[in-house]
């Protein structure tokens, strides 16, 4: 309790661990990390065998920042002896599950990481932050005191309404716990449009052919779309335009996430192909009438009845109306923002852009009606506020490194600037 922190995170994730690994590196910045987590592991129910990163591995927790840094992916394939395995795999990208061993190795090291230590409570008493933090162990609380605290609490599933709960029905988020009830059933649906529905697709594709059942995918969407992956496209995941994007007025920047949505949502080009060829070769001696691929259609509503799951689904563009029954309905309906208690209980002390985004200065700070001096950085619920920088892992590192800067007081880790070949403004002369 008499000890004061230069900076508590709240949330032991990618981004708040990759905070944690480049501030270990300032001895005179005092700093700790919880999470009520057993231990570090991201997304356990989507580490799917061959589901690879959507990003290169470079976009680890700390190159971008510190390309010398001992909790570089380089120096982790070094260190466990598959630095030759990874120079012959030639491949940018890497498997879902090698980052996660890699993050959790990293995790391992850090001292100024406890996990089974949830935060229940944040308070400001006017001159710092009281992070009350229960062990989930013992149930035992402590009060912690910082100067700044950073919230890391991520995303959770997110749930259409009108979906009853049901031991049928899955997100993706629980899938690789409940695959094998899944893949015993004789009918099931997945839900969504993105990349983890493509791969819980591919995966159940594959197994396909050692069971019996019959497998369906719906989206909205008009098609299933590839993620654009264009390299100038591709710059939008920059310091640059996340900087032109955050001095974009709210509806601008609410308008410029739909247009983003071809470069931060869709399949990659490899996991579209795959899925094609291999229906490609199970139609050789015929279709198999068991697999249904179907965009265009709503689930409106999910109901459980006889012990199977009752789909109501809305075919949009022909405003065609119909019912379906399946075993097990798997749904990749994807994230929200997990946003803790204690924040909402301030919410009369903070400036909203709307009644669920906060508003978040461009270093990331939570914008107070009453200026502190005391900050409370954010990596979560940023998507209005820093558009692809909310959830990019190449672009958490440079929000990290906004943050560390911001707390010393001074430029410990540069900030890029003109790092990419486009521009968003004509320059100060007007030229373009």
């Amino acid at each position: 309790m008499n000890r004061i922190y230069d900076l508590i995170g709240i949330g032991i994730g990618p981004f708040n661990l990759g905070l944690a690994a480049l501030i270990e590196k300032q001895p005179d910045l005092t700093t700790i990390f919880f999470d009520k987590e057993e231990c570090f592991n991201w997304h356990p129910g989507m580490l799917i065998e061959q589901s690879d990163l959507q990003v290169p591995f470079i976009a680890d927790l700390v190159t971008f920042a510190d390309p010398t840094s001992p909790y570089s992916f380089l120096n982790y394939v070094h260190n466990q002896n598959r630095l030759f395995q990874f120079f012959f795999y030639r491949r940018f990208d890497i498997p879902r599950r090698e980052y996660n061993l890699y993050a959790k190795w990293v995790s391992e090291q850090l001292q100024n990481c406890q996990f089974h230590t949830e935060v229940v409570a944040v308070s400001f008493n006017g001159d710092v932050y009281e992070v009350e933090v229960k062990k989930v162990n013992t149930s035992e609380i402590e009060t912690y005191l910082a100067r700044h605290v950073v919230v890391g609490t991520g995303s959770v599933p997110f749930i259409p309404d009108n979906m009853e709960e049901s031991e049928h029905l899955v997100h993706t988020s629980d899938y690789l716990q409940a695959a094998n009830d899944i893949k015993g059933s004789s009918s099931f649906i997945i839900v969504g449009s993105g990349q983890s529905a493509a791969e819980v697709f591919y995966e159940l594709l594959e197994d396909q052919k050692h069971h019996n059942y019959s497998l369906t995918w719906y989206t909205r969407s008009s098609n299933f779309a590839q993620l654009e992956s264009a390299k100038l496209g591709q710059e939008v995941f920059s310091p640059d335009y996340v900087q032109y994007f955050h001095s974009l007025p709210y509806e601008k920047r609410k308008e410029a996430l739909e247009r983003l949505d071809t470069v931060r949502n869709g399949v990659d080009k490899e996991t579209l192909i795959n899925i094609y060829d291999l229906l490609y070769n199970r139609s050789v001696e015929g279709r198999d009438k068991k697999i249904t691929i179907q965009p265009l259609t709503e689930v409106n509503a999910i109901k459980e009845e006889n012990n199977s799951l009752i789909l109501s689904c809305h075919q949009w563009e022909k405003e065609k109306e119909f019912t379906v029954q399946a075993d097990k309905v798997v749904l990749a309906t994807g994230y929200k923002p997990h946003i803790p208690k204690w924040i909402w209980n301030n919410k009369e002390e903070i400036q909203w852009e709307s009644e669920k985004e906060f508003k978040v200065d461009k270093k990331f700070r939570l914008v107070w009606k009453k200026n502190r001096m005391n900050h409370m950085y954010m990596s979560t619920n940023l998507e209005h506020s820093h558009g692809t920088a909310a959830t990019n892992l190449s672009l958490a590192v440079m929000r990290n490194q906004i943050i560390i800067n911001d707390v010393a007081g001074k430029e410990i880790y540069p900030i890029q600037k003109d790092s990419i070949f486009q521009q968003f403004l004509p320059d100060a002369q007007g030229n373009v």
